[in-house]
């Protein structure tokens, strides 16, 4: 494996040397495309000189709503290469979630594409989101008083729409521009420089852009494949998570570093993708949550599938029911399976287990810290560092740490306290050996199949109802997410709802997996001196489903 210099600390630069050490080999590998490092090279010099045409300038922030596809990345290091910050958008917000999110992010260009499934449409949830922009005949230079910052909007796929950038004037935009011009915003590029802005929900109504920095992405992304999953050039790391995410974003980053290939999927089908870790012959894979791994293990070519070639699994099997654990362990003796803690806020990976750890542990714990991290337990309420097994909140701090919330100081300074450390608001523990144990969340959080959830935002939604005068929202045990949103209502006196109608509402407003799966009507709430015991609505509602489960039995 070729010696890295640990100097190189911007997205940049990672790409360039790869591309000038391995230009021939794989990059990028989709199931109906790829890319040697050479082209990935090229490509996103076009998106650079796009960007440079169209008035971005270094450090503004550049917005990414896509699904997993081919020019999410070229478009990611595009930016990366005249110095802008990347937004990369859930793909799965509707509009209002939209509006907020490039107004908060101050966007001012925005690559989005319809090269997607007909289920998806980017167009007509921005066109709704903003009106304004059917009104603009210059698509270079855009008006929207919501959006005062966002110039443009560049899509993919069509020639041409009313108020946006086609694929036709985007050729046009990148013959302005030359290879010097790139140059020379590539080279005052700094690794303390912004490169992301990672919006992750948070016990407030709205998501929390999370600032990382270049060094923060690239240490964190070195110290987990280079370092701890000794992964070099001939590795072909699959991965099937939203590249939106931090943790699509880390394994790609990881394995770019290293000049390996970075093995992906546009949407999860369990049997594309165990064709795909056949035929393209992955050396580690990146499954991590109970939804993915449970959909390939009950997939009905899983055990005919040939997995002999995947070395390392990160399968977080300490976090998965019993039943993933002992089929995975079967299925795959040969492969070394790793547990994994972390958060956006860390871009990804804190803990992760070593290849060395004994089985037992490597399926039972999520690992111990990665190159560059502090870690320790600490009783919330006292500060004092917690002893062995003993469970408390996560805090951590490294070179990887987010270095603030955007245009949020109260946020910050809340999570990052004055030695440096963030508080992750995950309730963890350690062993005798140093070992990681995950045990839920502090905050008013739910994980419904690995997308973080605040309450706080499903009941902003629930409580602009008509009808609703309060709404509370616990998450509650799901078999294939995990946990799921269930709404606790009380209704006004003079209005009348039904469960039906107010999931239909919320459908309006929310991304799928943030609406309520069911919805019970209250008339009073069990309450403490002052606040409402949310853990006795979850209690009622887990004897419900207990209840359920006795009576079909």
């Amino acid at each position: 494996m070729t010696e890295h210099n640990d100097n190189v600390l911007t997205l940049s630069e990672l790409l360039l040397r790869a591309a000038a050490e391995n230009p021939a080999s794989d990059a990028l590998v989709f199931p109906d495309t790829k890319q040697t490092y050479a082209e990935l090279l090229a490509n996103a010099r076009r998106w650079a000189k796009a960007f440079i045409a169209l008035g971005v300038q270094p450090k503004a922030h550049v917005g990414l709503l896509m699904t997993t596809q081919v020019e999410f990345v070229e478009a990611f290091f595009g930016a990366a290469l005249i110095g802008a910050a990347i937004v990369p958008i859930n793909a799965r917000y509707v509009s209002a979630e939209l509006a907020y999110i490039i107004e908060n992010a101050d966007i001012v260009t925005l690559v989005t594409t319809d090269k997607v499934a007909d289920a998806v449409d980017f167009v007509a949830r921005l066109n709704k989101a903003f009106p304004a922009i059917a009104d603009n005949n210059d698509a270079s230079q855009l008006t929207i008083p919501q959006a005062p910052m966002l110039n443009n909007i560049i899509l993919t796929g069509s020639p041409t729409r009313q108020g946006y950038i086609g694929e036709d004037a985007l050729e046009q935009l990148i013959s302005k521009i030359s290879d010097e011009d790139v140059e020379a915003r590539t080279q005052s590029i700094q690794p303390t420089d912004l490169a992301l802005i990672l919006y992750t929900s948070g016990t407030t109504a709205n998501p929390k852009g999370c600032m990382i920095q270049h060094r923060a992405i690239v240490s964190n992304s070195r110290a987990l494949g280079r370092y701890r999953y000794k992964m070099t050039q001939i590795d072909r790391f699959w991965s099937p998570l939203p590249i939106f995410h931090i943790a699509g974003i880390l394994p790609m980053i990881a394995v770019i570093d290293v000049g390996g290939a970075y093995l992906t999927i546009p949407h999860f089908e369990a049997g594309m993708a165990l064709s795909m870790l056949e035929e393209e012959k992955a050396t580690l894979t990146f499954p991590c949550f109970v939804t993915i791994m449970q959909d390939l293990i009950d997939h009905p070519n899983f055990v005919k599938t040939d997995l002999s070639r995947v070395r390392l699994m990160n399968s977080n099997l300490g976090v998965q029911p019993g039943t993933i654990k002992q089929a995975i362990l079967k299925a795959m003796p040969q492969t070394i399976q790793v547990g994994t803690f972390g958060l956006t806020e860390a871009s990804g990976t804190v803990c992760t287990s070593r290849l060395d750890d004994a089985e037992e542990i490597r399926t039972s714990r999520l690992g111990v810290p990665l190159r560059g991290w502090e870690l320790k337990i600490i009783d919330a309420e006292t500060g004092d560092e917690c002893g062995i097994d003993q469970q408390g909140e996560i805090c951590i701090r490294g070179m990887g740490q987010l270095s603030g919330y955007y245009k949020d100081p109260e946020k910050t300074a809340e999570s990052i306290d004055p030695q440096g450390w963030v508080h992750t608001g995950d309730i963890g523990s350690l062993d005798e050996n140093g070992q990681i144990m995950f045990h839920g969340r502090i905050k008013d959080m739910l994980k419904v199949g690995g997308e973080n959830v605040a309450a706080a935002e499903i009941e902003a939604v629930l409580n602009t109802h008509e009808a609703v005068e309060l709404a509370q929202i616990v998450g509650v045990p799901d078999r294939r997410y995990a946990e799921v949103p269930a709404a606790f209502v009380k209704l006004t006196s003079d209005r009348k709802a039904s469960e039906k109608e107010l999931i239909a509402y919320c459908e309006k407003k929310l991304a799928r997996f943030k609406i309520p799966r069911y919805v019970r009507f209250v008339e009073d709430w069990p309450m403490s001196t002052s606040k409402i015991q949310k853990f006795k609505l979850k209690e009622q509602f887990v004897t419900e489903l207990e209840n359920q489960t006795k009576q079909r039995a």
